[in-house]
């Protein structure tokens, strides 16, 4: 039943695109506006609220619980594992916005700043850091943290509805159906534009260096080339496929950046990376907490509006297969793995490929932000035209895009296999091969009818229900660590209690 009710649905809106392209966009831009001006406030709320949930999770008395049973020992080693949570969560969509964030904030910054100016500059890291650093990694956190501890710890599926369903509510357990048809939409048509999207900055990359055309010809080939490569990963298992890749490209990523900082303005970028860390420590509240109620700006609404929502959406997706692969981890080292340690390397990241960037443009007059004004997917490829060894830096990249591309795809199709299969850790060659299959071609249609925007902005409007999906989760895990630690004291109390029995016994001998 879910899975019809998931394949009808996709099956209507990729209907929609393909036949009014038009239609679909308009339908969803208008939905994504309102929300974005009428719930703005309640992204922000729910979003600080699962930061400081993850904190108290990691360093209260509930740290010590294991996903899994007390005994347990890690599934992963902590390299492969951080490879794959990272690669899973936004391994490729760093690279996109790398460069490009930082620069459209230089050119576009909120309100309140000049464009181009100093001012702008130091804003445009400090909300680069914002929006992919605590908050986005708390969100994919409670809810793997949610999902995983159910299915480790209290022996349920491998499902968003498994946490729901431990609530004492009728009304909520009922709707376990609807809870886990959401998280497969958003899951297909996240990885879905994704994928698009990822066609196009993979085409631009191939242009630079081997001048293949850009074109919706060309994007079809990648996609096509990549789902071969992803589905071929896929059919090996975590154990191999995903696990070889994510540490792969983990040590080109680092490679790479390396390079940069080498290569570039290595100076500039370490005082990039001081100043904006204080700046984002500073002001973490007020751009947690800021709206623009008294000025007529779209700024918070177009960035961490929608940023809030995009990581919503895809918390179903990251959140399953970050589970998938932590059995044996307590809180506290989850929590640190899957938050603190992806943010530290963002703010790294960032710094030097967005710090690069934006001094060749302020001090040498590189033209980086008018190619990011022209087309986003080509930043990173104009940043290396201005630096040594350009040519093979952007051949790396492009090969670091391909191998990300593959990563998403590949968790993707085990993440839709084990929601279509009632939570099974391990869904059969069959299922995967389909999954992967129907969201290459879901990216493709959408591509050839040029409505993988609209499926973009639909995957954010599907991310507000998700949300309250998302509060019911949090509670459910918070009743059930408090639960299991209470009754682990207790257990600790009976035991000392016989013990001291014991004791005294031998004693009176």
């Amino acid at each position: 039943m879910q899975m019809l009710i998931s394949a009808g649905a996709i099956a209507i809106i990729v209907a929609w695109g393909l036949i009014a392209p038009a239609s679909l966009g308009a339908v969803f831009d208008t939905a994504l506006a309102a929300i974005t001006k009428n719930f703005g406030w309640f992204y922000l709320w729910v979003v600080l609220a699962l930061v400081v949930m993850s904190a108290l999770l990691a360093f209260s008395r509930y740290g010590n619980l294991k996903l899994g049973a007390d005994d347990e020992e890690p599934e992963f080693s902590t390299t492969a594992w951080f490879a794959m949570l990272f690669a899973a969560g936004m391994g490729i969509g760093l690279v996109f916005w790398g460069v490009a964030e930082p620069m459209s904030h230089y050119g576009a910054p909120p309100p309140g700043i000049a464009p181009g100016t100093p001012e702008a500059a130091n804003a445009a890291m400090r909300y680069s850091f914002f929006h992919w650093g605590l908050h986005p990694w708390a969100i994919y956190a409670v809810v793997a943290l949610a999902i995983g501890y159910f299915q480790f710890r209290r022996g349920g599926p491998a499902l968003v509805s498994t946490a729901t369903e431990a609530l004492p509510w009728r009304p909520v357990q009922r709707l376990s159906l609807l809870f886990n048809v959401l998280a497969v939409i958003a899951t297909a048509f996240g990885v879905a534009a994704s994928l698009g999207m990822g066609a196009l900055q993979i085409n631009s990359g191939l242009a630079r260096v081997f001048g293949l055309p850009v074109g919706t010809a060309s994007q079809l080939g990648i996609i096509a080339v990549t789902t071969a490569l992803f589905l071929a990963s896929a059919v090996t298992g975590v154990e191999r496929g995903i696990k070889w890749l994510s540490s792969f490209n983990l040590v080109v990523a680092a490679l790479l950046a390396l390079a940069v900082f080498l290569l570039g303005p290595t100076v500039a970028i370490l005082d990039t990376l001081t100043t904006t860390l204080g700046n984002y420590a500073s002001d973490f509240v007020r751009m947690s907490l800021r709206t623009t109620p008294f000025r007529d700006s779209s700024w918070v609404g177009g960035w961490t509006v929608f940023y809030w929502a995009w990581w919503i959406a895809w918390s179903p997706f990251v959140g399953l297969f970050i589970a998938r692969v932590s059995r044996g981890r307590t809180i506290r080292e989850f929590v640190v793995g899957t938050v603190l340690a992806p943010t530290a390397a963002a703010f790294v990241w960032f710094s030097v490929f967005g710090g690069t960037a934006l001094h060749l443009d302020i001090f040498q007059g590189a033209p980086i932000a008018e190619a990011v004004k022209a087309d986003v997917s080509t930043a990173l490829f104009a940043l290396f035209d201005q630096l040594p060894l350009g040519a093979l830096l952007s051949l790396v990249a492009t090969v670091l895009v391909l191998v990300f591309f593959v990563t998403s795809g590949d968790s993707a199709t085990l993440v839709l296999g084990m929601m279509s299969t009632g939570g099974n850790p391990d869904p059969s060659t069959r299922v995967k091969v389909t999954w992967g299959l129907l969201v290459a071609g879901i990216a493709a249609a959408l591509l050839m009818a040029g409505g993988i925007q609209a499926v973009q902005t639909a995957t954010i409007v599907f991310a507000l229900p998700f949300t309250l999906v998302i509060l019911l989760m949090a509670l459910a895990l918070w009743r059930a660590v408090r639960e299991d630690w209470l009754a682990g004291q207790a257990e600790e109390r009976r035991l000392r209690r016989r013990l001291r029995e014991l004791a005294e016994r031998e004693h009176g001998r």
